[in-house]
């Protein structure tokens, strides 16, 4: 028996494939500060189990609603996003975890709070990172194409922290 539209859920706001059926970002399901909503966060978080997300990531600094992916089945892990002075062990020790998920098959939904600089930033490092792109222009000009927004300073501050992170881990194989 076919499910109704309701028991589907709805697709999270600013949704987008990074990897094609393999890596996602969103907003955080429900809006953040004043928008949250939690009608809206259950609908996404119903979305999210029925397209058959096997882990939410969420970079938000607040384990903020986290609890809700328990009660709707959904297994989640929480990696808060640091102040940028910490950035750089963060970052290989986020890219290289993210490697082995995606190395195991796993469907991954990653998101911040909202879809800022910083998480476009940590995608387009990502790709650096894992030589996936290893221009960082590249790899910058795909994430704004993909997300349809532009990578500020921040953003690029990031992509430069992966790139040197990369080096670093070349040198020591």
């Amino acid at each position: 028996m076919a499910k109704g539209k309701w028991a589907q859920g709805i697709e999270p706001r600013h949704f987008a494939w990074i990897i094609k059926d393999r890596l996602a970002i969103c907003e955080r399901p429900g809006g953040f500060a004043e928008n949250h909503r939690k009608v809206r966060r259950t609908e996404e978080i119903i979305w999210i189990r029925e397209q058959g997300f096997d882990r939410v990531i969420s970079l938000s600094p607040a384990p903020n609603n986290l609890h809700n992916y328990d009660e709707a089945g959904v297994r989640w892990l929480h990696w808060p996003y640091p102040q940028t002075d910490e950035i750089g062990r963060y970052l290989s020790d986020s890219y290289n975890n993210l490697a082995a998920l995606l190395a195991e098959g796993r469907k991954l939904l990653l998101h911040g709070d909202e879809i800022s600089e910083r998480l476009l930033g940590f995608l387009a490092g990502y790709l650096v990172y894992t030589r996936m792109v290893p221009e960082p222009p590249r790899a910058i000009s795909l994430i704004e194409k993909i997300t349809s927004r532009q990578l500020g300073a921040d953003g690029r501050n990031v992509v430069g922290a992966a790139l040197r992170e990369s080096e670093k881990a070349s040198r020591q194989d």
